[in-house]
């Protein structure tokens, strides 16, 4: 959980390299599915199980076996898929649409919001069973502004990461510029100073961000 920008998919895949390295990441948007396709999209289709559909499809769920699924923005879903999901992730059990043969979830389940879940589910707009099955293990990003000690860090590391791809003449920041990244308060986050940087690296006429 944490503020847009704050490096929720970052941490994922970090957790999903640390034991399954070789197998497969895959992330949904749940805000970028649309209603009609999600189960489609989440367990894949028969060939013919509907007008479009030309060919087997395989799903994410699929994708990700003795892998990662990673839903992002898991509290923009609607909440008649949250039902379908809630049944996923309690039997590990899916079926492709138009398909009758019963197949085994073998991945593990991340999810990432920046939104109150907690005030949501009492609110009647998040499903209180898929909420409580999804919070196990919650892991809390602090925004930018209450862990200053990382901006220079980060800049610095965004430096080296664009300026050759940038061709750009800067290599560092001078002192001044830094204590005004540092005292800036990044309402969107990592992803907020990565753009000042980038921003910067172009607008560069010396080997020093002024």
């Amino acid at each position: 959980t944490g503020e847009t920008g704050t490096g929720k998919e970052l941490i994922a895949r970090t957790i999903h390299e640390e034991e399954h390295k070789d197998a497969p990441f895959v992330a949904v948007n749940c805000a970028a599915v649309p209603a009609s396709l999600w189960e489609s999209e989440i367990f894949g289709h028969e060939k013919g199980a509907f007008t479009d559909a030309k060919t087997m499809r395989q799903g994410k769920v699929e994708l990700a076996q003795d892998g990662t699924l990673f839903f992002d923005e898991i509290g923009e879903m609607p909440l008649d898929l949250q039902a379908k999901l809630l049944r996923l992730i309690q039997e590990r059990a899916f079926e492709r649409v138009g398909g009758k043969e019963i197949k085994q979830a073998r991945c593990r389940f991340l999810f990432a919001t920046n939104r109150d879940l907690a005030s949501m589910h009492k609110a009647g707009q998040f499903r209180e069973d898929l909420y409580y099955r999804i919070s196990v293990f919650q892991i809390p990003l602090p925004p930018l502004r209450d862990r200053r000690e990382d901006i220079a860090v980060l800049a610095n590391f965004f430096i080296g990461k664009y300026a050759a791809e940038l061709q750009s003449t800067a290599r560092t920041i001078d002192l001044e510029a830094m204590e005004e990244l540092s005292m800036y308060n990044w309402p969107g986050n990592i992803r907020e100073l990565e753009n000042v940087i980038l921003q910067a690296l172009v607008h560069a006429r010396s080997e020093r961000i002024t």
